[in-house]
């Protein structure tokens, strides 16, 4: 039987999840989450195979708690399953230990047949995301910033102060300005209206920021 965490922010989209998933013999959804803290609490203590994660995540953020239940977990497959299907977005979650990816345009039945492909050793990814990956340009600022920095660039860029990304993110405000030096070194934009310009065009931000 493959154990199943969901991970989303809409209480409606992880029912019909669940619903999908525990049709199949095979499978059994043992947790769902509607945001971050939740999964990194209950992943202290429990177990799972399979953990599909939505990146737009309340709390930490989606690459934040798939960084942390890695680190945790070595062995958990992730299957991000997500609205984004930016280049950038992709690589970043592959980046902090994604196995899969499949965006939210795709067919339920390719959902499925991802969580048995994705415990087999497999890395599925939807067609959309395969061509996104095939087409990225690596010269862009954001891509020498590591999956902590771009998660704090996401939210410097929505207009997040300083104070308001250490306490989302449980860091000390030195901490996270720290981070905000380092991020503006590494890509070159000196302000939050540059990282905005910047993350609006390569599709880098939603409203959850």
């Amino acid at each position: 039987m493959i154990r199943v965490a969901l991970a989303d922010d809409h209480a409606i989209v992880r029912t019909g999840y669940r619903r999908l998933l525990e049709v199949e013999s095979d499978m059994e959804v043992v947790a769902d989450f509607g945001d971050s803290d939740t999964a990194c609490q209950w992943f202290a203590s429990h177990e799972a195979d399979v953990l599909v994660l939505d990146l737009s995540m309340p709390g930490r953020g989606g690459l934040e708690t798939l960084s942390r239940v890695k680190a945790r977990h070595p062995g958990l497959k992730v299957l991000i399953f997500s609205m984004h299907d930016s280049p950038v977005m992709v690589s970043q979650a592959f980046k902090a230990g994604a196995d899969g990816y499949l965006t939210k345009s795709s067919e339920p039945d390719e959902l499925i047949e991802a969580v048995r492909e994705i415990i087999q050793g497999g890395r599925p990814l939807s067609p959309d995301v395969a061509a996104a990956l095939s087409s990225m340009v690596d010269e862009a600022a954001h891509q020498a910033l590591s999956p902590r920095e771009f998660e704090i660039f996401r939210l410097l860029a929505a207009g997040r102060s300083v104070e308001e990304i250490a306490n989302r993110l449980f860091l000390s405000v030195k901490t996270a300005a720290n981070y905000q030096t380092a991020i503006r070194q590494k890509t070159g934009l000196a302000s939050t209206l540059e990282m905005f310009r910047h993350a609006t065009r390569h599709r880098l931000l939603d409203g959850s920021e």
